[in-house]
This record gives C-alpha cells, sequence and structure tokens, in this order.
C-alpha cells in the first residue's frame, strides 16, 4: 500500500508542476498589457518602461516562470498589482469567506441528497421515486444564480428574514457570519444536492442487487435493516467520490453566486483580477484552485483504501 501511495504522490506533484506551466503560459498570451492597465492609456511611454521594468515583465517567460515558481514553492506568492499588498495574505482574507461558505454548501446537499436518494432507491419506480427523480432533475437545470435572486426576492425582500448581499465578517459574531452565508450556500447546494441525489440512488440499487445484501435478507433481516446495515455503507465509495468533487466544484465555482451576493471570497477576487487585469493575483488564485481539485482528488482516492478493504488488498 505504500508504493501505492508514493506512486500517486508522485503523480500529484507532476500534475502540480504541469498545471502550475500551462496556468503561466495562457496567463502570458492573455491580451492586454498589465502595466498600460494599470496606469491607463494615457501613461508616457517611458512611464509604462518604467512600470514594466519594475514589475519583471521584460524578462523572458522560462525566467519569469521560475521566479514565479521559487515564489509559490517558498512561500511568496508576490505582490498584488491593483491592491499593492501581498497576495498570500488576499487569498486567506478571501478563504474565510469562500472556505465556510462551500462547508455550509456541502452539508446543506447532503442534508438533502443522501436521504433523498436512498428514500428514492428504496421506493423504485413508485410516486415517490419519480418524485425524487424530478427534484433532482429541477435542481441540476436551474441556473444557481437565478435561485440566488428567487431567494433574495422570497427571504430577503419579501419577508426580510435574511440579508440580500455582503458580508459584515467573523468579528462581527458567529451568528452574523452564518446568516449572511445562508441564502448563498443555499444556491450553491441545490445544483450539487441533484447530482448528488441521483448518485445516491443509483450507487444503493446497485449494492442492493450485490449477494451479501440477499444472503442478509435470507438470513432473517428485513428490508430496511438490511438497506442501512449493508447497502447504504457499501454505496458510499462513489458518493464520497462525488462529495470530493463537489467540495472544490463549489470552493472554485462561486465566482457567480458571491458576485450577486457581494462576497469578499476567493471567486469575486478572480473576477476582479480578471477585469483589472492583475496577472499576479490571477495566476496564484487559479493555481491555488487548481491545486486545490487535484489534492482533493488525491485525498479521495487515498479514502478509497479506508473505505473499501478490497482495494487495499489489491495494492499488495
Amino acid at each position: 500500500m505504500l508504493s501505492l501511495i508514493l506512486r500517486r504522490l508522485g503523480g500529484l506533484l507532476l500534475t502540480l508542476l504541469a498545471v502550475s506551466a500551462l496556468i503561466f503560459g495562457v496567463m502570458d498570451i492573455l491580451p492586454g498589457d498589465p502595466a498600460a492597465i494599470m496606469l491607463g492609456m494615457s501613461a508616457s511611454p517611458d512611464t509604462l518602461a518604467a512600470l514594466r521594468e519594475q514589475m519583471g515583465l521584460n524578462e523572458p517567460l522560462v525566467v519569469r516562470y521560475v521566479v514565479w515558481l521559487g515564489g509559490v514553492l517558498s512561500g511568496d506568492l508576490g505582490q498584488s498589482y491593483t491592491y499593492s499588498v501581498p497576495v498570500a495574505g488576499l487569498i486567506a482574507e478571501r478563504l474565510a469567506v469562500t472556505l465556510p461558505l462551500a462547508l455550509m454548501a456541502i452539508v446543506i446537499s447532503v442534508l438533502i441528497a443522501i436521504p433523498l436518494g436512498v428514500l428514492s432507491a428504496s421506493n423504485r419506480n413508485s410516486a415517490v421515486d419519480y418524485g425524487a427523480g424530478f427534484l433532482s432533475q429541477l435542481f441540476i437545470a436551474v441556473p444557481g444564480f437565478w435561485v440566488a435572486l428567487l431567494l433574495i426576492l422570497a427571504f430577503s425582500i419579501g419577508l426580510g428574514w435574511l440579508p440580500a448581499g455582503g458580508f459584515p465578517g467573523w468579528q462581527a459574531g458567529l451568528w452574523s457570519g452564518v446568516t449572511a452565508l445562508f441564502l448563498p450556500s443555499i444556491a450553491l447546494a441545490l445544483q450539487q444536492a441533484g447530482v448528488l441525489t441521483r448518485v445516491t440512488r443509483s450507487a444503493v440499487l446497485e449494492v442492493m442487487n450485490e449477494d451479501f445484501v440477499r444472503t442478509a435478507r435470507a438470513k432473517g433481516l428485513t428490508r430496511r435493516a438490511a438497506l442501512w446495515r449493508h447497502a447504504v455503507p457499501n454505496a458510499l465509495v462513489p458518493v464520497f467520490t462525488i462529495l470530493g468533487l463537489q467540495f472544490t466544484f463549489l470552493i472554485a465555482g462561486a465566482v457567480l453566486i458571491e458576485n450577486v451576493f457581494n462576497l469578499p471570497g476567493l471567486g469575486r477576487l478572480a473576477y476582479q483580477a480578471l477585469t483589472q487585469r492583475d496577472l499576479i493575483v490571477m495566476q496564484d488564485v487559479v493555481l491555488f484552485f487548481a491545486a486545490l481539485v487535484i489534492i482533493m482528488n488525491f485525498l479521495v482516492d487515498m479514502s478509497y483504501l479506508v473505505l473499501d478493504p478490497r482495494l487495499r488488498s489489491g495494492s499488495r
């Protein structure tokens, strides 16, 4: 098993290196001059040349990549062109909003999807199954930003129960922060809940047809007991895989939701950096998103060894 983990870890490092090179190359060929955008179109050529020299934009591509990668490995993500502050501090500050938002969305999606998927599988081809399938399809089809606008109209403008946007900061209190993130987390969670419901239903139905479940039923276990004691735990591997992928998607895909609710998160930071052509912030944020996806996939792969003993014996 150790050799398997080391091979996967080596693949993770190579993938991160390749992704970092790809991100740097793509960012470099984007149209627009960061120095011209910062100084404006009326800036003199001498001022532009001086700023380009200060930002290191006149160096060859390979040299700039090696310098940037060395800074990333040492923890120095560089200085934001727009905000004139370290990028590492910007990401840490915005992550304090995006990470709780993603965690709340995951919890809400699990609370909706797992019971709905199990209920649908245990009542196959019934009205309950068809109703659960309709809800999951509806959750997947409806865009998250449209759900966000409906939630604002209903619970903020109409009922006045929850704030329509903004984030007061965690220093204002835990309750204030949670209430500010509640509507955005629902808007993020519904689409993921639809996907997770379908995966849960398929996984439970597949396990229910296995021999060990039929054996448990033959030994006198009730259908409900066989479902929750044997089928559901063994159906967790594909469900856990989707959860890992959903978490990274929620972190990286919250751009629209954070802009609708005016939340100072990583998604909004990426959008602002793109519009302001803040090259170093764009590179670091995109690399952070990519590294998060790769590392989460690695952790999900490693979790299979815990959830499924057959994989441990196979690796030996």
